[in-house]
């Protein structure tokens, strides 16, 4: 089934670290071989073996409007006719930053860059520059990319200071960041209290996605936001995974909680490699050249990549976001009717076009929730989805995602498979 996926794995390991250019796709933790992707359309992708695919992986959340859409297929084309870039100002570039100050509640100002770590690394630097402060507090689970600030482990208790979670990363840079748990506002108040006036900002993703598919509980943004307002904290969302895919306005808009800064990715690049940070005009204008932060890139704003944007986000109207959201109850009420009827134990959080399936009966509302999960059962349950055509992301830590290209056919065949699947595993 994969012979030529196999060969092309191995001839890559001889030049590429693991054989693949970002860890989770060597399936390392479901183990096996990873397809490798020839072709994408639609819903689907298929592998240089020929096997297609109905994916949910959508290149890790980009691909809202599905692959090769036409109309960004073609706007592409002809920007590229145009000159692949310039390294100088564009009218795409405002029009682009237009949309997104247009859709995002309280951002006023937007710098485009290449991708998520370096919106998120640069959303802290901006923090720390405005504030004069130098620790910031994430929570485990979120990831936020692979920038010294954000590997971090976590620590023993609520005062101390994170590990680096990866070689290469100091124990002076691990030192200003803080761990909090998600969805525990606790967690945060008692960091607050041990570090006064040491923290400039709060960082996560309002839905996790890096530890599955986690929303927020409790009115724990909203709980958030005011603990950020009584300390002069910066509240960063990192909405690369959220931004323009949850709702039209991201998970601040669905959520009614506007942070200080944001940061978003994947969505706002029509699949391509663009980023950008954004907020309130009173702490952007600290970026150069309007003030003294400094960051810079060659090919930030990159003309094909902000046409893909701009396209994309035009295709995605508030009656495509009902479309995406009726999608995603069908999903997640076949997947719960499936559990009901089964009585598997097995749980599911579905945010708009985002959804994960729980190998454990009581669903997570953290990150030590999803590690309690019996992965090796899920891990199983991937490889026979994959043998099934079907293609979720290969690890319980991970979300999926939906397309305006999975209409209520896909779903239901899919539907069919997952029972199938689980049958198979239980």
């Amino acid at each position: 089934m994969f012979e030529q996926s196999e060969k092309l794995l191995e001839r890559a390991r001889k030049t590429i670290p693991g054989g693949v250019n970002s860890p989770v796709r060597a399936f390392t933790s479901v183990g096996g071989s990873p397809p490798f992707i020839e072709s994408a359309r639609g819903a689907h992708v298929t592998d240089a073996d020929g096997n297609s695919y109905i994916d949910f992986v959508l290149t890790w959340g980009p691909a809202i409007v599905g692959h090769a859409h036409p109309r960004v297929v073609e706007a592409c084309q002809q920007a590229m006719a145009r000159g692949s870039s310039f390294g100088a100002p564009t009218q795409l570039e405002i029009e682009l930053a237009e949309e997104i100050v247009d859709r995002a509640p309280g951002a006023d100002v937007v710098r485009l860059v290449c991708s998520g770590t370096e919106a998120c690394m640069t959303a802290i630097r901006v923090a720390r520059g405005a504030t004069g402060r130098d620790k910031i507090i994430k929570f485990e689970g979120c990831y936020h990319g692979h920038s010294d600030s954000f590997l971090i482990a976590a620590g023993s208790g609520a005062t101390t200071l994170g590990v680096p979670d990866s070689p290469g990363v100091t124990k002076g840079t691990a030192q200003d960041t803080l761990l909090a748990r998600f969805n525990d506002i606790d967690s945060v108040r008692e960091l607050l209290d041990h570090n006064t006036a040491e923290v400039a900002a709060v960082i996560l993703e309002p839905v996790c996605g890096n530890t599955g598919c986690l929303p927020p509980q409790n009115d724990f943004l909203k709980k958030l936001r005011q603990l950020c307002d009584d300390r002069s904290v910066v509240l960063i969302f990192d909405e690369v995974m959220t931004g323009f895919r949850v709702s039209h306005g991201g998970a601040a808009e669905r959520f009614g909680v506007t942070p200080d800064l944001y940061t978003f990715g994947k969505v706002v690049g029509g699949g391509f490699p663009l980023a950008a940070y954004a907020g309130k005009e009173e702490l952007m204008r600290h970026v150069s050249p309007d003030g003294p932060v400094y960051q810079a890139g060659t090919l930030s704003g990159n003309p094909i990549a902000v046409t893909a944007g701009i396209e994309t986000l035009k295709l995605l109207t508030p009656e495509v976001y009902d479309d995406l959201e009726a999608t995603g109850n069908r999903l997640e009420e076949g997947i719960k009717s499936i559990i009901r009827d089964s009585s598997y134990p097995l749980s599911t959080h579905r945010v708009g076009s985002m959804f994960s399936l729980f190998f454990t009966p009581d669903a997570p509302v953290d990150h030590d929730d999803v590690k309690a999960c019996d992965i090796e059962r899920f891990n199983q349950f991937f490889h026979a989805l994959l043998r099934r055509g079907v293609y979720l992301a290969p690890s319980q830590f991970e979300a999926g995602f939906l397309s305006t290209a999975h209409d209520d056919a896909l779903i239901d065949e899919v539907l069919d498979k997952i029972s199938q699947a689980l049958a198979q595993v239980f």
